[in-house]
């Protein structure tokens, strides 16, 4: 039996159903994966009809989202609000043991909701230590101390992995210390490795073997490399691979983000960051971008990749068994009775 692979690039959509031009796109040998975002998504019936038309067209494609909890959670209508994960962190801080068996639930209900509406994988869970200098980490971190993002991303993920999803961590090596949004300037961080491996890439060192997958930052830190993280061989290779040792999938963020434009055009940006080291690079928001990267990948001849199978779920939940499971209940009950569950800003 042949090994299964991958396309490099993972592309967008632009509504709640697949046009001709997508299903053309997702038809490229070079697509292996397809992001989902809150203009995708209409009703819980309705994704899960469209991940089964994605499936349609390319049946083993890994499907992505951004749906973290707190104010990155991309369905909402008939999903669980998941509190921030700083909110949680706080929790595990006072509350140690109950925190970190909670974490771990809401780790596993995130992914069950997702998993049963056809999604593969959520892009977490978000590694970066809060320094309260971060415009767009925040309480997407789980806190300021290294340990505390540790315990508490370990059950998380224990969850996640229960449900049957593979977990991604980011933003590699740690965006929370710059004040600056990737998504809209480059951001510079003046500090030195060795700070950050006292501190920032701790989460990574110690989750490296748990983690299936790793999302590099769009940022810079001049006094260490002179490239952005994801365009980086020092910082993808080097260091996250021979150093620290992951062997699982590294993902580019977006290369459509304004942290990106310094490595040039969007063949520039792709041939950076597959040197650098990445398995899968992500163009989104832009349908040009997404074909110059098709169109660079299929000129170059680049291969496909054998990593990506271990980022597809592993479980088939049916929902209508799942809605009414006892502990799916019982941990929405927790969530509530604990003071967690906010009101929710998605961005």
């Amino acid at each position: 039996m042949s090994e299964q692979t991958h396309g490099r690039l993972m592309i967008d959509i632009q509504g709640l159903c697949l046009s001709d031009e997508d299903i053309n796109l997702l038809k490229s040998p070079h697509v292996g994966g397809i992001i989902l975002f809150e203009r995708n998504f209409k009703s819980r019936q309705q994704l899960e009809s469209l991940c089964s038309s994605i499936r349609s067209v390319k049946q083993n494609i890994l499907i992505a989202v951004d749906h973290e909890g707190g104010r990155v959670q991309r369905f909402k209508k008939e999903f669980t609000q998941i509190p921030s994960m700083q909110s949680l962190g706080d929790f595990v801080k006072k509350n140690p043991d109950e925190g970190l068996s909670l974490a771990e639930d809401i780790g596993w209900l995130l992914a069950s909701e997702l998993i049963s509406s056809g999604i593969d994988i959520s892009f977490a869970p978000v590694l970066d230590l809060d320094r309260d200098t971060s415009s767009i980490i925040g309480n997407r971190s789980f806190g300021e101390d290294p340990q505390l993002v540790i315990d508490t991303s370990q059950a998380f993920i224990k969850g996640m992995k229960n449900a049957g999803m593979a977990s991604t961590g980011k933003h590699f090596p740690g965006h929370g210390g710059v004040e600056a949004d990737s998504h809209l300037e480059a951001p510079k961080d003046l500090r030195e490795l060795e700070e950050l491996y006292d501190y920032d890439l701790k989460p990574y060192i110690v989750l490296q073997e748990v983690l299936q997958g790793i999302m590099s930052a769009h940022l810079t830190f001049p006094n260490i490399d002179s490239d952005s993280v994801g365009f980086s061989y020092f910082w993808l290779t080097t260091i996250l691979r021979e150093q620290i040792g992951f062997s699982g999938v590294i993902f580019s963020d977006d290369l459509s983000m304004k942290g990106a434009d310094v490595a040039g055009n969007y063949s520039d940006k792709a041939q950076m960051a597959l040197e650098a080291g990445c398995d899968m690079i992500l163009v989104c928001n832009n349908r040009k971008g997404s074909k110059e990267v098709i169109k660079y990948l299929e000129e170059n001849k680049v291969s496909r990749t054998s990593k990506i199978t271990n980022m597809l779920k592993i479980n088939e939940i049916n929902w209508n068994d799942f809605k009414n499971d006892p502990k799916r209940l019982n941990t929405i009950s927790l969530i509530k009775e604990r003071g967690l569950m906010l009101s929710l800003i998605h961005i």
